[in-house]
């Protein structure tokens, strides 16, 4: 080992010098992040490039605490997308989260190959069952206080999708529908609202878990996005009375599976003709023609375009500006991505709790990405639509 090296760590292990050591930390941080937004835009600051992919957009303010004390940081912002720096706490939430499931299903004998390959790689050979308890207790602590925290004011949107999760139940391996709930508020803010996992999409299930979030405070919901789910339409109706939104992009590849497979690409562009229009009675109209036409050779097909246009048309009574966001699920594309992506690495859980545990935690990760990104929607068309009647709403920008 160096002398400088050796001389560093008797500064940090004796404390000689707050500041100094505040100081290293903070230019190391700021060159951490440099180097993380080169990589995210492709071209180094200041520099042209055929590469360069987005353009810096200034920065905001972050306070980091660390055991030499506070250090303000100031964290790049991007044009295009979101940047948040790996070495912050909360970017180290989902990683304990997952070496505690997979310490679970270790301790438990319920893991796979894979799993058990991967404890031996984190050094988890031989781990008692105490300290897996108290891993998981400091996790579920924090995942259970931000599932339930109370959520104010009005929430105008909101989206909800499921993915599905392998975990073991009495013996069996099962299939969990685990369910993310997203909103945005009046300010424009998304935010993760809560995660449910369950048997299935019964209407008792989506009953259930849109009476927890309105128990904590959820309140002014116009318009409910989410995939064709009887049970859903049922409990939202029941719940929120708000107008609901079928995923446009999920209601697509529906209709396309009733189309043979060489008249699929001229049957797609005939329904993209529909959602370029500039407004719902110009869509309505374009759907009836589009649904005649495709009629005379499916008649299903007709029949499931006459029976969910009021459904797949509904974001339209909603201002412009938010049509991208609203007409689908993708909004939670990516979020959904990264949970299968962790969950894969577990395989199978072992129990629901390891299943909240592990979502939980990337969720408050994705909070807190979108707490310190650009407002997801503009103050100006959200006020449209506060204390408005649904179906009275302006689709035209201002």
């Amino acid at each position: 080992m160096t002398d400088e090296r050796m001389a560093l760590l008797d500064l940090v292990e004796k404390e000689a010098d707050g500041d100094l050591v505040r100081e290293m930390l903070a230019f190391a941080a700021e060159r951490l992040m440099e180097l993380e937004v080169e990589a995210a835009t492709g071209a180094p600051k200041g520099a042209r490039s055929a590469a360069r992919t987005t353009q810096r957009n200034g920065y905001r303010e972050r306070a980091w605490e660390t055991r030499a004390g506070r250090i303000d940081l100031a964290i790049p912002k991007l044009r295009k997308g979101s940047y948040f720096p790996s070495f912050l706490e909360p970017r180290r939430t989902a990683e304990k989260a997952l070496v505690a499931v997979i310490q679970e299903a270790y301790v438990h004998g319920v893991s796979t190959r894979a799993v058990d390959d991967l404890v031996r790689a984190m050094g988890g050979a031989g781990v008692s069952k105490s300290q897996v308890s108290r891993l998981c207790a400091e996790i579920d602590e924090r995942v259970q206080a931000f599932l339930a925290r109370p959520l104010e004011g009005a929430w105008p949107y909101l989206w909800l999708d499921a993915t599905y999760i392998r975990v073991r139940d009495a013996g069996r391996i099962v299939s969990r529908a685990v369910i993310i709930a997203v909103g945005v508020n009046e300010d424009g803010r998304r935010e993760v609202l809560g995660v449910h996992a369950g048997h299935s999409e019964a209407e008792v299930f989506w009953t259930d878990f849109l009476r927890s979030l309105a128990d904590r405070g959820l309140r002014g919901v116009k318009l409910v996005v989410a995939d064709d789910h009887k049970g859903l339409r049922a409990a939202a109706r029941r719940v929120f009375d708000a107008t609901q939104q079928r995923c446009r992009v999920h209601w697509a590849r529906n209709a396309l599976a009733h189309v043979p497979p060489k008249s699929r690409a001229a049957v797609a562009a005939m329904l993209k003709t529909i959602f370029a229009q500039e407004s719902k009675a110009e869509a309505e109209t374009q759907w009836d023609a589009v649904a005649d036409a495709l009629r005379d050779k499916n008649d299903r097909l007709g029949a499931m375009m006459d029976a969910s246009r009021e459904d797949v048309l509904a974001y339209m009574d909603f201002p412009r500006e938010h049509w991208a966001q609203i007409a689908s699920t993708n909004p939670l594309e990516r979020v959904n991505k990264e949970v299968k992506r962790r969950s894969d690495v577990v395989g199978i859980f072992p129990n629901d709790d390891a299943i909240i545990r592990l979502v939980g935690a990337l969720m408050i990760e994705q909070n807190d990405e979108w707490a310190v990104a650009r407002r997801y929607m503009g103050l100006e068309s959200l006020a449209r639509i506060s204390n408005t009647d649904n179906h009275r709403l302006p689709a035209v920008a201002a």
